[in-house]
């Protein structure tokens, strides 16, 4: 890649960390610039890399050593530093959900060009666990696919969370939380969507904060917790998918796609690496597949470098499409109709076995 490509990183909160430990390892990229809400997280990045300086999100979208910004912080700002960004030329790679609304999500898209590109997370699914499923499928390992079941369920965040109230807000819940990493799964293995159908609810009103200094203040729940739905992709196979935060806990695996002549069972797609097995018809037992896609110990930022490379496997267009699914799912919930879907994806390709030392070199 020549010299090292310059990334500035707006929002530096908990997930911050993996990232650093991701690019700033990595001789292809640097650190450029941070910024932050409080200035003494920016600080302690820029301290922490040579070069990096702690700036103002205005001045770090104008700064020409930044080449890509990297866009950490909460849903409902995603569109404004991407905007911003994409207004001076800059490349986007943001956190999951692309934008708290389509309006905004597909804006963003819109605006990137040629040489300003827009990416975006959920990079698990770029991980061995779902990538060697998706060699499986590719090789014909359960035949045509038929249909697929997604499953996550908590009884919520405040159970662990010091501050939860943004998960049961306006852009918040199961689905738009946890969605992108099942969704853009089942996109990698089965393709795109063209309609959906779901269904909501919403027990209670309030949750009661478990932990912290606010353990036992009640907050008002404004979003549903339970989300059921199904898709129909354009290929012809259907997916189930549930999302709550209204469950003790299930012993469903995570991802289960099968086939005319096999079933698969993945691991968690928020991980980037577990084990895939299968079972075909007759069978008493599953057996496991040896790892034969993705990025070995891959770690959250690895999307960028694949897409810095020359990579579009966490292409906007993707993030955009999985949006609008979750979007479509809460109305079809509120409608009680079917949605057709207005937007859809090319299917990126398979990412081959890359040792950890390869990726650390792209």
């Amino acid at each position: 890649m020549g010299q090292p490509h310059g990334i500035g990183i707006v929002g530096l909160g908990v997930i911050s960390a993996q990232y650093l430990d991701t690019l700033g390892a990595h001789p292809g990229v640097r650190i450029a610039a941070a910024a932050d809400l409080d200035p003494a997280r920016a600080a302690a990045v820029a301290d922490r890399f040579d070069g990096c300086r702690a700036l103002s999100v205005e001045e770090l979208v104008a700064d020409p050593d930044v080449q890509t910004v990297l866009n950490l912080t909460v849903p409902a700002a995603h569109a404004e530093v991407a905007l911003a960004a994409l207004s001076h030329g800059k490349n986007v790679f943001g956190e999951k959900p692309l934008a708290s609304g389509m309006t905004d999500a597909s804006t963003i898209v819109a605006s990137a060009t040629e040489t300003a590109w827009v990416g975006c997370a959920p990079d698990t699914v770029l991980g061995t666990g779902i990538q060697t499923a998706r060699a499986a499928v590719d090789a014909g390992e359960i035949g045509r696919p038929v249909s697929a079941v997604a499953t996550w369920v908590s009884s919520g965040h405040e159970a662990w969370h010091p501050n939860p109230d943004f998960y049961y807000r306006e852009g918040g819940g199961p689905l738009l939380d946890m969605g992108p990493y099942y969704l853009t799964s089942l996109f990698h293995l089965l393709g795109p969507v063209k309609r959906v159908a779901g269904a909501s609810s919403r027990p209670k009103s309030v949750r009661r904060i478990a932990s912290g200094v606010r353990a036992g203040e009640e907050i008002p729940v404004e979003v549903d917790t339970h989300v059921t739905g199904v898709l129909e992709h354009t290929d012809g196979a259907i997916s189930t998918v549930t999302f709550s935060f209204d469950a003790a806990a299930t012993q469903a695996a995570p991802i289960e796609v099968h086939g005319e002549t096999g079933t698969l069972s993945l691991p968690d797609p928020n991980m980037f690496t577990g084990e895939v097995r299968l079972r075909r018809p007759g069978q008493n037992a599953w057996s496991t597949l040896p790892t034969s896609a993705g990025y070995e110990n891959g770690g959250r930022g690895i999307g960028l470098l694949d897409f810095v490379a020359g990579g579009s496997r966490s292409d906007g267009s993707i993030a955009l499409h999985v949006l609008e699914i979750m979007t479509s799912l809460l109305e079809s919930a509120r409608t009680g109709e079917r949605i057709e879907l207005t937007t859809t994806a090319g299917r990126p390709p398979l990412v081959p076995l890359t040792a950890e030392r390869e990726w650390r070199m792209l």
